[in-house]
């Protein structure tokens, strides 16, 4: 009896993970501003260690073999893995490791999956924390949310109020607080209060303290500039009495008398 084989029992599939979806990584540019700040601050602020990774947008795969397994949150942080460029993150290439924090920008189109299939998804995979942010105010109240996996269900983070109004969430994961700064979201150093800025922002940060440092000089100069000229109008006027007064004593006249 002869056996028949196809040809795709000796050829192995293929699995796709792609990369991207064709969709816009943002509903709009308020999302987006906010979706680039989180990363771009969170990079900075991680870039001198070697085992944390930031991302954004980026697509997860948490299944081997079934490339409908995936979310891509806004943006996520990694303790624990290589600190390099990724296309995808596949967490069996990574030691099953998964996201320990989460911040996705709430908008209209995305607020349903963002507080239901994406949580679910998150406490899943044993994400640490995950915070929601709306930066219109339309959709969360209050605008920022922060949820913590305890014993495999989130609770909320505490909500603290700053004297000038500041509404304050504590990062246990990331050591930082998120700050809601008249509906604008900063993360910041508790230790010195020092808010997170993207490459952008640190660059005019740089200009501008170059900036006032260059007044300061011009000042100086100016100060030093208007000094020398009282200095030299002054010895000017101390020659021009000199000589008066030696012309006088030619003419046998006293100028002390005068």
């Amino acid at each position: 009896m002869t056996t028949t084989v196809s040809l795709e029992e000796y050829i192995p599939i293929q699995i796709e993970y792609p990369d991207e979806d064709g969709k816009p990584m943002a509903e709009g540019d308020v999302q987006c501003n906010y979706l680039i700040y989180a990363r771009s601050a969170l990079r900075i602020y991680f870039q001198n260690r070697p085992d944390v990774y930031v991302a954004g947008n980026l697509f997860i795969y948490y299944e081997k073999g079934n490339p409908e397994s995936v979310v891509a949150p806004d943006t996520f942080v990694v303790f624990g893995v290589e600190n390099k460029e990724r296309r995808t993150f596949k967490t069996w290439e990574e030691n099953n490791k998964t996201p320990d924090f989460v911040l996705e920008i709430t908008s209209k189109t995305t607020r349903a999956k963002d507080q239901g299939a994406k949580k679910g998804i998150y406490a899943f995979l044993g994400v640490s924390e995950y915070y929601q942010y709306d930066p219109t105010g339309d959709y969360l109240n209050p605008q920022i949310q922060g949820l913590r996996l305890v014993e495999g269900n989130y609770l909320p983070v505490a909500t603290t109020t700053l004297p000038d109004g500041t509404v304050s969430l504590t990062s246990e994961v990331l050591k930082l607080e998120l700050r809601l700064e008249s509906g604008e979201l900063h993360f910041y150093e508790p230790a010195t209060d020092k808010k997170l800025l993207t490459h952008n922002e640190e660059a005019a940060a740089r200009q501008q303290a170059e900036d006032a440092r260059q007044q300061a000089e011009d000042a100086r100069q100016q100060a030093e500039d208007a000094r020398q000229q009282a200095e030299d109008a002054r010895q000017q006027a101390e020659e021009k009495a000199q000589r008066l007064a030696a012309k006088l004593r030619e003419l046998n006249i006293d100028p002390d008398t005068l």
